[in-house]
């Protein structure tokens, strides 16, 4: 059985969506799932808020090997053989890393010439499209993994296809704002075209020994980036662009042409929201010097008084956030949580 990959994805950056798979990776792990963080943007960020310097340096070392998932795939994209062995860093208990890859973007032009051929019948063809997809179920089947959490670019290219096309599910990181908006206008035709151009292309698959994703990338809600009255723009503009996205979500992500009257009252009561995200402020660089989410400081990170609370809360906040993609995903809990 194939384990379940989510993957958090918007084609519009600066919605906090690589905080969001950090903090929801290391929650999992709390609630006793054995637990994946994919790394496949060419940026890296998220493996850089799991390690330090000297951690990257040694994974992008070329002497041993590189030990990301560009190395995993490395091999294929060459032409040298199969896949490598995917290489699994332990950033926790029952929470590993599957680091990201400066050269992973080097993976953009052949992932985007064997598409098409795919359509041909072309052995190859398929190897590489679902060389990701294989790269995380051989990660997953390594470390007998619950769940993979996958963090992308904010981009419509040939690698997030490919990305895409290995995921289950898709969760979508929002702002209030218009870029936002338009994110969605872009991403809801884009999931569309690349859910029906796999399933054409698995028609043609000549590797009946080899498994295929399904490229499901079933949209299951959003999450919303909360407006900060000291960072951001004034709450007027905020409300009116929160109000815009329940409707906007149905007409593109969903293809619901209902009225959006009442959602627009009540942003809040929209059954696709999965959560709004606090800005955490001064919590955000305290976890950055700690190494660990906001919601696991305490008072020898400096989380005194009201960080403290704050920090509570963030626990309960993202608890709930974690339970309910879980539901929408039909993936269960262990027992006894």
């Amino acid at each position: 059985m194939n384990t379940p990959v989510l993957t958090f994805f918007n084609n519009k950056g600066g919605v906090g969506k690589t905080s969001l798979v950090y903090h929801l990776a290391w929650m999992y792990a709390d609630l006793g799932l054995n637990v994946i963080a994919a790394d496949l943007d060419p940026q890296a960020n998220l493996t850089s808020m799991f390690l330090e310097e000297n951690g990257l340096e040694t994974l992008w070392g070329e002497d041993g090997g590189r030990k990301t998932i560009f190395g995993a795939i490395r091999p294929l994209l060459e032409g040298e053989g199969p896949l490598a062995a995917p290489y699994l860093e332990q950033v926790g208990q029952d929470l590993r890393l599957l680091a990201g890859d400066l050269n992973l973007s080097s993976a953009e032009e052949q992932l985007s010439s064997q598409w098409p051929l795919c359509l041909d019948g072309q052995r190859r063809a398929f190897r590489v499209v679902s060389s990701l997809w294989r790269a995380l179920q051989t990660a997953a089947e390594s470390a007998a993994a619950d769940i993979i959490l996958v963090d992308i670019g904010p981009n419509l290219g040939a690698l997030n296809r490919a990305c895409l096309v290995a995921t289950d599910h898709v969760v979508v990181p929002l702002g209030a704002d218009l870029y936002s908006l338009q994110g969605l206008r872009n991403l809801g035709p884009t999931l569309r075209d690349w859910r029906k151009g796999w399933n054409d292309r698995l028609a043609q698959n000549p590797l009946r020994e080899i498994p295929m994703p399904d490229g499901a990338m079933r949209a299951i809600g959003y999450v919303v980036q909360q407006h900060s009255v000291r960072l951001d723009r004034p709450v007027k503009a905020y409300d009116k662009w929160i109000k815009r996205i329940p409707g906007e979500y149905r007409r593109s992500i969903l293809q619901q042409e209902t009225s959006s009257a009442v959602l627009e009252e009540d942003p809040e009561g929209d059954p696709n929201l999965l959560a709004t995200i606090k800005h955490y402020r001064s919590l955000v660089p305290m976890s950055q010097k700690a190494s660990k989410p906001i919601f696991k400081l305490n008072t020898a990170d400096g989380a005194l008084g009201s960080h403290a609370a704050a920090a509570r809360a963030a626990y309960t906040d993202f608890k709930s956030l974690a339970e309910d993609i879980l539901m929408r995903a039909g993936i269960p809990l262990p027992s006894g949580v």
